[in-house]
Formats: C-alpha cells, sequence, structure tokens
C-alpha cells in the first residue's frame, strides 16, 4: 500500500465533486485568513498539505491555502442554501474511500496517521464534498442547457456506415458446455440455415439447441464486432459461431433495412456533455461565489 493509492481512492469517491473543509479551527490554533467570518487555522493548512502530499499533491502550502479558502465559500453557500449533511454520509463517505483502497477502515486510518493526518481531516473534506454537491444540485443543474441539435450533429459524427441498420433477429444458442463441439455442430446448423422461418425446424435435429426471438434492434444496440458482421449480411443471413456464457451463440437476420437512429448515441453524449457542462459552470459558479466573499488575511 502507497500513500499515491489514497489519491486514486479519494478521487474514485469524489469524482464531479469540488472539496470542502467544514471544521472549525481550535481554539490553539493561530488564524491565517478568515473566509466569511470562517478561521482557517495554521493547523488546518498543515494538515491540509499533508493530506494533499499523500494524494501525489506537491503544491505546498499555497496550493493547500487556496483549496481551503474556496472551500470555505463553497461551505458558505451550502449552508445559505439549507444544505446539511449528516454524519451517516460522512461516516458512509469515509467507508467508501476505505472500500476503494480495499482496506478495513482502521487500515485507513493507520494508513493516514502514517502520512501525519488526523481521520477527521479527510472526514471534514468529505463533509464538505457532500455539501457541495448538494449546492451543485440545486443552484447549477437546474441551469445546464444542453441543445438537441448540438447533440444530433456530434451523434451523427459518431455513427458509423456499419451502424446504420435495423434489424429483426433471431438468435439460435447450442447451449452447454465443451465449446469446440458445440461450436462445430453450430457450424453445420449454419451451413443448411435457410432463414429464419425454418430456424426452429432445423434446431430440431440438434440437441439442446435453442431458437429466441430478439426481436428489433439497432445497430447501435449490439456490439461493434457483431454490428459490422451484420452489416455486410443479407435477410437470411446468419452470423459466425460465437462462444457466449452458457453455450454457442449465432444471430440471424430476419428484416433488414437501411435506418439511422441516434437515440441511444444521443443518450451516452447527453451524460458526456451534461457532465462536462455541469463541470464546467460549477467552476464558474465558485470563481463567482469567491468574488464576492469576504476573505481576510492575518
Amino acid at each position: 500500500m502507497t500513500f499515491a493509492c489514497l489519491q486514486r481512492a479519494i478521487g474514485a469517491l469524489l469524482v464531479g465533486l469540488t472539496l470542502v473543509v467544514a471544521s472549525a479551527a481550535p481554539s490553539a490554533a493561530a488564524t491565517v485568513v478568515t473566509v466569511n467570518g470562517t478561521a482557517i487555522s495554521d493547523m488546518q493548512v498543515d494538515q491540509r498539505i499533508r493530506l494533499l502530499r499523500m494524494e501525489g499533491n506537491n503544491g505546498g502550502r499555497n496550493a493547500a491555502l487556496e483549496q481551503l479558502i474556496n472551500e470555505a465559500v463553497q461551505i458558505t453557500e451550502a449552508n445559505k442554501l439549507n444544505v446539511s449533511v449528516s454524519n451517516a454520509q460522512v461516516d458512509e463517505a469515509f467507508l467508501g474511500v476505505a472500500r476503494n483502497l480495499k482496506v478495513s477502515q482502521d487500515r485507513l486510518v493507520q494508513i493516514l496517521g502514517q502520512g501525519g493526518v488526523n481521520p477527521d481531516t479527510l472526514k471534514d473534506r468529505l463533509r464538505a464534498a457532500i455539501a457541495w454537491s448538494g449546492v451543485t444540485q440545486a443552484a447549477v443543474v437546474p441551469n445546464v442547457q444542453i441543445s438537441d441539435l448540438d447533440l444530433d450533429q456530434q451523434a451523427a459524427g459518431r455513427v458509423a456506415d456499419y451502424q446504420n441498420f435495423d434489424y429483426i433477429l433471431k438468435e439460435i444458442i447450442f447451449v452447454g458446455a465443451g465449446a469446440s463441439g458445440r461450436t462445430a455442430q453450430a457450424s453445420r446448423y449454419r451451413s443448411s440455415f435457410n432463414g429464419c422461418d425454418g430456424a426452429v425446424n432445423l434446431s430440431l435435429a440438434y440437441t439442446d439447441a435453442a431458437v429466441v426471438d430478439i426481436g428489433r434492434r439497432h445497430a447501435t444496440q449490439l456490439p461493434e464486432a457483431m454490428a459490422r458482421e451484420l452489416a455486410g449480411m443479407n435477410v437470411g443471413g446468419i452470423t459466425k459461431p460465437r462462444v457466449v456464457e452458457n453455450g454457442v451463440s449465432m444471430l440471424a437476420i430476419c428484416e433488414k433495412t437501411q435506418a439511422q437512429d441516434l437515440t441511444f448515441v444521443k443518450d451516452d453524449l447527453r451524460a458526456e456533455v451534461g457532465n462536462e457542462t455541469l463541470a464546467k459552470q460549477a467552476d464558474e459558479y465558485l470563481v463567482q461565489l469567491r468574488s464576492q466573499a469576504k476573505i481576510i488575511y492575518n
């Protein structure tokens, strides 16, 4: 186990979130900056430097202080919008970091201790990250706009020629273990195949062979290799035998039409573009909040 693993573990849990600190400065610690009335102490800065170092970030004091200031601005907004986080949520997030590291919570505490980091430092960060996620959902998500025209144009550019087909398919499955033997039987079936209408009768000559109606599928719903093979075949064609989990499988084309369907490509793009747009607007929102914040350096 290396400290570098901690960066991946926390990153996996907090992807898409800007991290925030919510703990109050200890009374014995010296205040280095006050953000919207919340003091950030030298002890908090030291702890953040250590945590960042464990994550592979060697930006030092400036990086730690800037992150803490941003986080204080974010937590102010969370309080303003009445976004609260329970201890149970924080504990679950802490457990999530341990799971990402594939260690127990006790072992995670030990790992942090080896880097000189108090577990509460990470827990404060997790608490505020959850709070900022709530702020993003409340204040940013409603303003995220995705143009359907842009999605159509991008989706069209991602659809290849072999994906411009709509099919009605049947699956012929030779069930059971012994892939080599079953593949040989499937190949004999394929050589005798003469269209979907006779698929079932032809299967009766074989043991544990089944014909399943797959129904309508667009090429974008199929694995790339399968879509490419089907694109080069006509109605009545049948694919080469493929070993699957429960035996050997082939697909037969009962109907085939030229049809560009961007639905499934657009769904993936919508999530992709939406996440990118959300992240950008959340960053812009933070810049605006920081410009309005009262920040006093001591």
